[in-house]
């Protein structure tokens, strides 16, 4: 079988993609990203499109000097899948912009149905990704309980407090972009854990451009150096890194899980009190600590519905790639 993120053999990665589909993907990566415990990753790599995007993300500093700096733009931009990137862009942006207060507000007020469609979504995902793996042996059990303990090990992490300094939003751009391209780890969940999510957040709806272009700048250095690290380690171990990743989304459920025990608070950026440390508990033993309804059955739907919106675009995603072979 060719490589994965080879230009012409990824069945994965069609130029084919109409701009308009490229932006309703960014558009669900931007949602993802802004959830802790979803992964924009994810998102990108069911819908078909994840090594597409890694493949442009590799070209572009090699077609800067190559072809933008002598003053050939087309040719630049041709290299780079400048279309690609920029509808995809595009839509995550448009996502982040419009879906920030209203995915915060949809946590607050239904914290239990909303994390439910979560935790179905990276169910789905992780059926997925695991049928990615080409032989199935033995010896992969070790990556995949390893991503497992890392990703439930983080999963179970404070969060931490963080001075909102320039350089904390660049390192936090840089350090959150490297989880949000990898299927399974949170971006956003990193920046829970260091204590800088509410400030970027704040920055999003406020549009603090001079933070967000920090931030930015701590992304793009970020992503043109893990991008080439995952391409690498696919071409060579390619069923080991599917099975490292399938093992950080299962673990990663843990942080997605709708019932959750309290154990402390702290006080944010905003002077709001947040969970400090949760655990995990049977929806049962959520009802009887917090005396209120565990709506397992308004849950169990909800889980569905994450579940099956997968396999959806699954589906969606193998037509249209059927398509394109047979056209």
């Amino acid at each position: 079988m060719n490589s994965p993120v080879s230009s012409n053999a990824s069945p994965e990665s069609p130029r084919s993609h109409h701009p308009a589909a490229v932006f309703l993907r960014g558009i669900a990566m931007g949602a993802a990203d802004i959830v802790p415990g979803v992964s924009g990753g994810t998102i990108a790599f069911i819908t078909g499109i994840y090594f597409r995007l890694l493949e442009a993300i590799n070209v572009v500093p090699v077609a800067v000097f190559r072809h933008l700096l002598r003053g050939n733009f087309r040719a630049f931009w041709q290299a780079c899948d400048g279309t690609f990137l920029v509808c995809l862009l595009a839509g995550i942006l448009a996502s982040i912009a419009t879906l920030a207060s209203a995915i915060s507000y949809l946590l607050v007020e239904y914290p239990i149905l909303i994390w439910s469609f979560f935790f179905g979504l990276i169910a789905a995902s992780v059926w997925h990704v695991g049928r990615q793996v080409r032989h199935y042996r033995v010896p992969l059990l070790v990556p995949l309980l390893t991503g497992m303990a890392v990703a439930w090990w983080i999963t179970t992490l404070s969060a931490g407090q963080v001075s909102p300094s320039a350089l904390a939003f660049f390192g936090a751009g840089a350090l959150a972009i490297c989880a949000m391209i990898l299927p399974g780890i949170s971006g956003s969940f990193i920046l829970v854990t260091i204590g800088m999510y509410a400030p970027v957040l704040a920055a999003i709806k406020s549009l603090d451009m001079g933070i967000l272009l920090l931030f930015a700048a701590g992304c793009v250095v970020g992503l043109l150096s893990i991008a080439r690290l995952i391409t690498w380690a696919f071409h060579h171990f390619h069923d080991l890194v599917l099975a490292l990743l399938t093992g950080f989304m299962i673990g990663a459920l843990n942080k997605v899980w709708p019932w959750k025990e309290i154990l402390s608070w702290r006080t944010n950026s905003a002077g709001e009190q947040v969970p400090l440390n949760e655990v995990s508990i049977w929806p049962w033993t959520f009802a009887e600590q917090a005396g209120q309804d565990p709506q397992i059955a308004l849950a169990g739907l909800m889980a569905l519905a994450g579940f099956c919106l997968v396999l959806l675009v699954e589906w969606v995603g193998f037509r249209s790639r059927s398509v394109t072979q047979a056209g």
